[in-house]
């Protein structure tokens, strides 16, 4: 492959190299491996259960603990919220006023969203809002048809000279409405913070987002600062930061050539949530909330909430204090056979390592070397829901290329769902992830992992794009709580649906968790 001067030097000011761009070139061309499952993780086999009795136990344990530790919150919110509307989009472009109702619309494309849309109108965070600007553009809004004030209506959200939602990010959209103010998903996150994530009363909430977004961000915060420090008795340390470009992977055609733009240089894509491993990679606290940004609920279920993520940090610590206990006395190298067993016991048990059937004949040097290589790793403890037909991951027991199984977190798109076995295992998954992890991610002796080292790379996704009409491949590195964590030590412990609001679709902002 010979790429330009101008392309090269592309390459390396996106802190690349042309080898990298090469190795990814050929992953197109050979392919990825789809994931082999070996079973569903279930409750007794790869999801923990706890009693009240114990979450109150692991919630005191956290809460003893974190006055001593530096915790932080990290938030992936980098997205816009074009998504949210697409059904309101494919309205706007579809519907015809002088041919047919709403409701004939409705009925004709099966558009089930934007009937519940129309039913519950008034009930959005930002109805007012829409009202109010939908007349300073349509003076005589109040005397259109019931059918004309539903596209004025949408028109004031979506279009660039009105409000324009569907550009704001995610975070910073009208998401629940109180009686005297309208608060937004980043608002939500601080709050729910000050219950669970801070430490000698301070919250420090990072942000990954896009940078033409940074100070809309800042506006939002310095809105709101000293109102949501007062009421939480919390100070907040607000940091950001962008996907880095050196995440960025090259797009090919059909034919697997490098694209290329009008001016020559190569086409380059963002390598979707698995890029923001490089950016966890930048922190070394010593306990990480890992929750997407939509994932957030109104006032009154925010200690419900905050309760679980403390059950999640406490289970977290009491594990990583013994595993760390347990490092310390194999880094002695005198360490008794009844000591290995217990050792290799606690990995099976309570970290859900498969350890090697051959480990009894192994010396007792190379046992402990082996022991101490499944134990010193970075260790997450994951909250898994019950399926009720949400989309997204789940936990499944995993069997890589060498026949090592494992606990893995794993999309639908990564499984051969031609082959019925395969198949089968997905469909009959008990759980499914919502993103609410809780990491840690430094050694016994308190040295800070290098996450890059706990990836596999053959997680990735090869994805079809379009650019400007035609089809074009996009290579997306292995998400960042799926291969992005591959060899991490890996903890499932069921959580109650209340730790799972997101909001894919505007609509999901009429559920329960989203209204007073």
């Amino acid at each position: 492959m010979n790429f330009t001067k101008a392309q090269i030097k592309q390459i390396e000011n996106k802190g690349l190299t042309v080898d990298k761009v090469l190795k990814q070139i050929e992953t197109f061309k050979s392919g990825l491996p789809l994931i082999n499952l070996e079973s569903a993780a279930i409750l007794g086999h790869g999801i923990l259960s706890v009693s009240k009795d114990e979450n109150k136990e692991y919630s005191a344990f956290y809460d003893k603990q974190k006055e001593e530790l530096d915790v932080l919150k990290f938030v992936p919110a980098s997205g816009a919220a074009t998504r949210m509307f697409k059904f309101l989009f494919e309205f706007l472009d579809m519907y015809d006023h002088e041919k047919e109702t709403v409701n004939g619309y409705i009925n004709k494309h099966k558009a089930n969203d934007l009937l519940v849309f129309g039913v519950g109108l008034e009930k959005f965070p930002f109805y007012n809002d829409v009202i109010k600007e939908s007349k300073k553009h349509v003076p005589n809004f109040d005397s259109l048809s019931a059918d004309l004030k539903v596209v004025e209506f949408v028109k004031t959200m979506l279009n660039e000279d009105r409000l324009n939602y569907s550009f704001s990010p995610k975070g910073l959209l009208p998401f629940h409405k109180y009686k005297d103010h309208i608060a937004t998903a980043f608002e939500e996150h601080l709050f729910e913070a000050a219950l669970y994530a801070t430490s000698n009363n301070i919250a420090a909430i990072h942000f990954t987002i896009s940078e033409i977004y940074k100070d809309i961000f800042d506006e939002e915060f310095n809105r709101i600062q000293s109102i949501v420090e007062q009421k939480t008795n919390t100070k907040f340390k607000i940091s950001y930061s962008y996907q880095k470009e050196e995440t960025d992977t090259i797009a090919v055609s059909a034919k697997n050539e490098p694209i290329e733009d009008v001016d020559g240089s190569l086409h380059f894509r963002p390598s979707g949530h698995g890029a923001l491993l490089a950016n966890l990679n930048d922190f070394d606290a010593d306990i990480i909330f890992i929750k997407n940004i939509d994932n957030v609920v109104v006032y009154k279920y925010e200690n419900e909430v905050a309760k679980h993520k403390k059950v999640l940090a406490g289970i977290l610590l009491k594990k990583q204090n013994k595993a760390f206990k347990y490092l310390k006395e194999l880094e002695a190298d005198k360490v008794c056979e009844d000591k290995l067993i217990e050792i290799a016991r606690f990995l099976r048990k309570k970290l859900n390592v498969i350890i090697s059937h051959e480990f009894e004949k192994y010396s007792p040097k190379y046992q402990i070397e082996y022991l101490k290589s499944k134990l010193n790793r970075p260790i997450r403890v994951c909250g898994m829901v019950r399926n009720e037909g949400e989309p997204g991951g789940g936990p499944f027991w995993v069997k890589d290329e060498s026949g090592t199984v494992s606990l893995q977190i794993v999309e639908s798109a990564q499984v051969d769902k031609k082959n019925k076995h395969q198949k089968s295992i997905l469909k009959n998954a008990t759980h499914f992830n919502p993103v609410d992890l809780v990491c840690g991610i430094k050694n016994y002796k308190g040295e800070k992992f290098d996450l890059s080292k706990y990836v596999d790379p053959k997680t990735a996704f090869i994805t079809m794009k379009t650019k400007t009409g035609k089809d074009i491949k996009a290579l997306e590195s292995p998400g960042l709580w799926n291969g992005g964590m591959a060899n991490w030590n890996t903890i499932f412990v069921e959580t109650p649906i209340v730790t799972f609001n997101p909001v894919k679709t505007v609509t999901d902002l009429l559920k329960a968790t989203h209204q007073l």
